[in-house]
């Protein structure tokens, strides 16, 4: 393999993710692509410009530059900026200045604080503004998915606000239609500007199939007529989480190569479920069910981006921290593109309470401070592509092993040890037919030594404890038969050493937390990447 002395196998995939992007995007098969065929991976969080005043928030606490930064020291490289129909079409919003929408609530202190931070914003118009924030996010190279979150501002969603569904009070079709084609419009000479999400969570009593293809066709053709560059992101039914009808009747539309599906997935999307049950049960459940109602898109070829999707970053809520260790799985598992709700530590005003504290927020109410530097860490492995168009249809037998609870890998560390380590850092495993793990570069298989020990690196690869079988309705325990048909489970110590221990959380209690013994063995696609820094460009096949 070319250059495979100067980088580890799995540092490739990460260099190609680190560089700007030949633009504008497209799609390949279930991927998006740049202008070179290139697998472009979204890690987008979003950001929120849709409610009452129609400004981004966060511009009275940071400097819209140093947000832009923010973003990407966080690992992010995207975002999902949000906006309402209203300030595209409602001349009288549109031409409202920064400084009146926020005189017109009373918010005189966000005044002070964007004259201290975001002065040349205060006068400008909200549209000015909006496009303002574009900009400094394209000029610190961050790609921008611009979604229609709503139509009048204000926060989103229930079923009853007006603004669920075509027809709704909020909801003119040919209204919004208008918008998307003035937007689209707007931004079509801004390579930075990828995407553009037709519509935020499609509900309430009116959804119906027959209008979703009527009018998101529409929409998209629209969209697509005024900027051809743009990716166009059509959701679900369901507040985007149900894209089942598609499985017998595809969207008819005359361009290719742009379209990409988008879906939520909340823990509060299945209710206390996580809490309340088993979540070997639990996640094998929702997971089925998200690739029977969406995930079967990607067989048919096209992305799937989970635009939304996020935790109560305090880490105390039990539903969310469950529900995280699965959905971490499942997006690593495929891959998919996906945006983190939210980066605001704080709101403006949010159903009229002003300065409200976002939980949900990566920042801090300060916009400046990581309100969980822990959770940055466990989605590292998850912000880089791990698989990506293959040359000739060939599928790589390299793996690597996910454990989604530390968003860490298990890592060879010397000729013989193994620890937990980051994903990026990580050497390539293969999974045999006879289900051992073996070094992709030598004949060394990882072993069970016994209760409480650590794993380690065998040339004895057809004894016991070097089988190792997914296990649970989960599949995420990995288990292995030592002496006596004693079986035990990989799992983590407190030191994060990699050990065997008595598989748990097998039955149904819904109090036992499996989380340290949950491992993903996650391939890592076959494909070209570019090499950055190291000679001249050079390209590496078939990794």
């Amino acid at each position: 393999m070319i250059m495979h002395l100067l980088l580890p196998l799995f540092t490739l995939l990460i260099l190609s993710q680190s560089m700007s992007h030949a633009l504008p995007l497209s799609t390949q098969s279930r991927w998006i692509v740049d202008e070179e065929g290139e697998r472009v991976k979204l890690a987008c969080v979003n950001w929120a410009s849709h409610l009452d005043l129609v400004v981004a928030e966060g511009l009275s606490k940071q400097p819209i530059d140093a947000i832009a930064n923010k973003i990407l020291e966080m690992g992010f490289n995207c975002v999902r900026l949000t906006w309402p129909i209203y300030l595209v079409t409602n001349d009288s919003l549109s031409s409202l200045t920064v400084r009146e929408s926020f005189l017109n609530y009373g918010l005189t202190d966000y005044i002070s604080g964007i004259q201290d931070n975001n002065p040349s914003f205060l006068d400008l118009s909200l549209i000015t503004a909006f496009q303002a924030v574009v900009t400094s996010l394209s000029d610190n190279n961050v790609m921008v998915i611009l979604d229609n979150h709503i139509t009048k501002p204000g926060w989103c969603c229930s079923r009853a606000d007006g603004n669920g569904f075509f027809g709704d009070t909020y909801f003119d079709p040919n209204l919004w239609i208008q918008g998307l084609t003035k937007m689209a419009t707007l931004f079509k000479d801004n390579p930075n500007v990828i995407g553009m999400s037709l519509r935020n969570e499609l509900r309430g009593p009116k959804e119906n199939v027959n209008d979703w293809y009527r009018y998101m066709q529409k929409g998209a053709e629209a969209v697509h007529n005024a900027n051809p560059n743009v990716l166009v992101i059509l959701s679900g039914l369901n507040f985007d989480k149900d894209l089942s009808f598609l499985h017998n009747k595809p969207v008819s539309l005359s361009f290719k190569g742009k379209l990409v599906f988008e879906v939520h997935w909340y823990a509060f999307t299945d209710g206390s479920a996580w809490k309340d049950g088993d979540p070997n049960q639990v996640c094998a459940r929702v997971v089925n069910n998200y690739m029977r109602t969406v995930g079967f898109l990607l067989d048919q070829g096209y992305p799937l981006f989970v635009s939304e999707w996020g935790i109560d970053m305090r880490g105390t809520n039990v539903n969310d921290n469950r529900y995280l260790n699965c959905f971490l799985t499942w997006v690593a598992e495929h891959d998919l593109d996906w945006a983190l709700w939210t980066l605001a530590g704080s709101y403006y005003l949010r159903e009229g309470v002003a300065g409200m504290i976002e939980y949900y927020g990566v920042l801090h109410s300060d916009w400046a401070s990581v309100r969980n530097s822990s959770f940055l860490e466990r989605i590292s492995a998850i912000q880089s592509p791990l698989q990506g168009p293959s040359k000739a249809g060939i599928k790589s037998r390299q793996k690597i092993i996910f454990h989604p609870s530390t968003g860490l890998c298990i890592v060879r560390k010397s000729l013989i040890d193994v620890q937990l380590g980051k994903c990026s850092e990580s050497n390539l495993w293969s999974y045999t037919p006879k289900k051992t793990l073996t070094t992709e570069d030598s004949y060394f298989c990882i072993k069970g030594q016994g209760s409480n020990q650590p794993i380690r690196l065998s040339i004895f690869c057809l004894g016991t404890g070097t089988r190792w079988d997914p296990i649970s309705d989960s599949n995420l325990h990995l288990s292995t038969r030592l002496g006596g048909n004693t079986t035990l489970c990989l799992d983590v110590d407190s030191s994060n050493n990699v050990i065997t221990t008595s598989c748990r959380c097998l039955g149904k209690d819904k109090s036992c937390d499996p989380g340290s013994q949950w491992f993903k063995i996650v391939d890592v696609g076959s494909y070209t990447v570019k090499l950055y820094g190291v000679g001249s460009r050079a390209r590496v096949a078939e990794m």
